[in-house]
């Protein structure tokens, strides 16, 4: 089984700038977006 990956969009990068802005871990915005830490 190979993985899949994809890159965040937009709105997703906009969210992450936002929410990060505002204090929140990458831990949280990542379980929040649904993504990978690694990812973020």
């Amino acid at each position: 089984m190979s993985k899949s990956y994809q890159r965040m969009n937009l709105a997703e990068r906009e969210e992450l700038s936002i929410r990060h802005a505002q204090g929140q871990g990458i831990r949280v915005i990542a379980r929040q977006l649904g993504r990978s830490p690694s990812t973020i």
